[in-house]
């Protein structure tokens, strides 16, 4: 049995139908202010800031995830093993902070988002979010004068943040129909990604899509999954095969809940229940309801809202980008020329 709340992601977007097409007027107009905006920053019209270190953005074109997290995480392991200190600059979507404000692995998701949290336990980087990026970098910065680089999660769109190469991803389930907002969902068109210095592909790509991509350095992405964790007991670990004969319900408030699902079942898990909510969900307890006997599976990003919980037998399920790593040299070669060697 699955229960699946409201999707903020309307029906039209998936493809081009009658209804999206009543939306085109607004999405010309809505594209060619985001082109007019785009070239006002270029020509300088409208203010940008440099930071005084390298800034890389990983972002999207399209509304909804495409798996940016698990980039920012590889990328900043990379670029640690290269001997680089990076922090990490968000804005903190489904947080109440208003002010450029620290995140740690305790912090309340209420406050600074669930995502960045995620960063700061995924991570040994500093962290900070704020609505205004350049602020939050440049507290990132005043508090840690060490960080040499800066990557933020997401901000493509945020021109006022000056960046020194911009890292794409690309999640062809979410393209839908390849129209912009709101007849469909590209806050940018496809020829945008044509400025990226590194395409990332997340998941399967179709080779009609393929033949759009511009000519720029691009690689596969796939996530693979870990060791499931207890939630709240980091320490205490299983595998999928200790789940065998009990019975399991799976919750996920991510952009695509079923990968979710489908990842559990590829791994041998019989699901007796799935719980697919929005993207960036507040959790209740109540919202589980879990039956007497039941087990809880989860995503990393869920649990880091859950944690407090009292929920009788919950797991965790992290996950890891796995990239090319020669992915990476280019960038690096582009930013930073000979330290890369």
């Amino acid at each position: 049995m699955a229960l699946t709340r409201m999707n903020r992601r309307p029906a039209w977007w998936r493809k081009r139908g009658v209804i999206a097409a009543l939306w085109l007027p607004l999405a010309g107009l809505f594209a060619a202010l985001v082109a007019l905006r785009r070239w006002a920053f270029g020509r300088a019209w409208l203010p940008s800031v440099a930071l005084p270190v390298r800034v890389i953005v990983v972002g999207n074109i399209a509304v909804g995830g495409s798996g940016k997290t698990p980039v920012v995480i590889w990328l900043a392991a990379a670029l640690q093993r290269r001997g680089w200190h990076p922090g990490i600059v968000s804005r903190g979507y489904g947080g109440s902070a208003s002010q450029p404000t620290a995140v740690t692995p305790a912090s309340d998701p209420a406050v600074v988002g669930d995502e960045p949290v995620m960063l700061a336990r995924r991570t040994t980087c500093p962290v900070w979010v704020g609505r205004d990026r350049v602020a939050a970098g440049r507290a990132l910065l005043a508090a840690h004068p060490e960080v040499d680089v800066v990557l933020t999660d997401d901000g493509l769109q945020h021109y006022r943040l000056r960046r020194d190469a911009e890292v794409i991803v690309i999640d062809e389930s979410i393209l839908g129909n390849t129209w912009p907002l709101p007849a469909g969902p590209l806050r940018e068109p496809l020829s945008r990604m044509a400025d990226a210095s590194l395409l990332i592909c997340h998941g399967e790509t179709s080779a009609r899509l393929l033949t759009r991509l511009p000519p720029v350095v691009r690689a596969k992405m796939r996530l693979e999954p870990g060791r499931f964790y207890r939630l709240g007991q980091l320490s205490e670990t299983c595998f999928a095969e200790d789940f065998a004969g009990q019975r399991l319900c799976a919750a996920a408030g991510i952009a695509h809940p079923e990968r979710f699902f489908d990842s559990l079942r590829a791994m041998g898990l019989t699901l007796g229940r799935t719980l697919a909510f929005p993207d960036h969900f507040a959790y209740t307890p109540e919202d589980f309801a879990l039956e007497p006997g039941e087990v809880l599976l989860l995503t990393e990003k869920d649990a880091v809202k859950c944690a407090s919980f009292a929920l009788a037998d919950a797991w965790v399920l992290p996950v890891e980008a796995s990239i090319d790593s020669a992915a990476l040299d280019p960038l690096l070669e582009l930013l930073y020329g000979p330290k890369t060697a």
